[in-house]
């Protein structure tokens, strides 16, 4: 937990309303393999991280909500009679108050300060954070008596409607489902998960931002989206199978290949594999063979950049330079791609020089100093307590 955000939302909820919150911490979310299947009925392999968004609410018996978002120095009011769509940031949390609403629940007014140490665009899903964070309030303070997997798929509607980012289900169920040194093994088709410890004995998990973030990058995505659902509609005519999931080996894509464009067919022979190496990386993590689990990282980067076509420049150089390093065992982009971060998987002695010489090259390369990361993985969104 990062007690200096927490105290200072807390802190200034005190100064603008008059009355102490309630706290709360939203986590962010790596995803160590599974990219780009959850809203393809995949398997993904997704954790909590230590990096999120910390929330201070309380009730405010009126029928008018106030939010302050310290990041952007924003503040923001509405009554909760008038919710509808806005822009930026204010679209997730109103997005959210709408979905309890769709529900019938009686949600009333409230105070709302807000910020966190997830950088925008770096592929953690601050979005999901964020709505997570207010989602859990939400339901604690108006006894709305959702659980956390209602409140995930909650989250993901409210995505889905005023943001428009047709996502899936794997942002949001980590942010509320997560566990402290533990991945989940998520079945997006039928939220079927299971825990199992992240063995990384001499390993740490290290992001690097490439501090860019493509404009392209949510509208391509829903174009990724609608490209997977073109070609599954081909195959469906052609061969007994309902889902990506019920194709066996990459092979039976090729009956549909003369129906499809050539984008159609390379998101789709994506889809197929990538759904493959999630279940073989189970299988390693669980057998602890973090070495195969690295090599599946890399060809899930290659079939991102080359079939999926989420990359770019800037981090097909950073995975490229993971490569020279011999206590780098695996690395590829993480979340929607366009920008943000790579995770890579480091031998603990290895680290400080492997961010040291890769800063420098990208440096040299882009005119850009990257940032990097030591993420540890957290418990799902919940109240905390500072202590005095």
């Amino acid at each position: 937990m990062n007690t200096a955000i927490a105290r200072s939302v807390s802190e200034s909820f005190t100064q603008n309303f008059n009355h102490p919150p309630h706290l709360y911490f939203s986590p962010g979310r790596i995803n160590l393999i599974g990219e780009h299947v959850d809203y393809n009925d995949g398997y993904v392999m997704p954790a909590a991280i230590n990096k999120g968004v910390y929330y201070a609410v309380a009730e405010n018996h009126t029928d008018d909500i106030f939010f302050y978002a310290m990041d952007f120095n924003e503040h923001f009011s509405i009554n909760i009679h008038q919710i509808k769509s806005n822009q930026s940031w204010k679209n997730y949390v109103l997005s959210v108050i709408n979905e309890f609403q769709l529900l019938g629940k009686n949600i009333r007014g409230f105070n709302c300060v807000f910020a966190g140490d997830i950088p925008i665009g770096s592929g953690m899903s601050s979005s999901a954070a964020v709505e997570g964070g207010l989602a859990f309030a939400l339901n604690e303070f108006f006894k709305a008596g959702l659980s956390r997997v209602e409140l995930a798929l909650l989250c993901q509607r409210a995505e889905h409607n005023f943001p428009n980012v047709q996502c899936g289900i794997m942002d949001q169920f980590a942010n509320m489902m997560g566990k402290q040194d533990y991945v989940i093994l998520l079945d997006c088709r039928s939220i079927e998960h299971e825990y199992f410890p992240l063995l990384l004995a001499g390993f740490k998990i290290v992001l690097i931002n490439t501090k860019v973030h493509h404009s392209l990058a949510s509208g391509e995505y829903n174009v990724r989206r609608q490209r997977c659902e073109e070609g599954l509609t081909i195959l469906k005519g052609l061969l007994p199978i309902q889902s990506f999931r019920d194709i066996k080996n990459v092979d039976e894509l090729e009956v549909g290949r003369k129906s499809m464009t050539a984008e159609v067919y390379n998101c789709c022979r994506y889809v197929i594999e990538e759904m493959g190496r999630t279940k073989k990386a189970a299988e390693l993590l669980q057998a602890n063979d973090i070495a195969g689990f690295g090599k599946l990282m890399y060809a899930t980067h290659e079939g991102l950049s080359e079939l999926y076509r989420v990359s770019c420049d800037e981090l097909d150089f950073l995975v490229e330079q993971a490569k020279k390093y011999p206590a780098v065992i695996g690395s590829r982009l993480m979340g929607g791609g366009f920008g943000g971060c790579t995770i890579n998987i480091v031998k603990e002695e290895g680290i400080d020089h492997f961010i040291e010489a890769t800063t420098t090259e990208y440096q040299q390369r882009f005119n850009i100093i990257p940032e990097a990361y030591l993420v540890e993985t957290a418990d799902g969104t919940s109240e905390i307590t500072l202590t005095p």
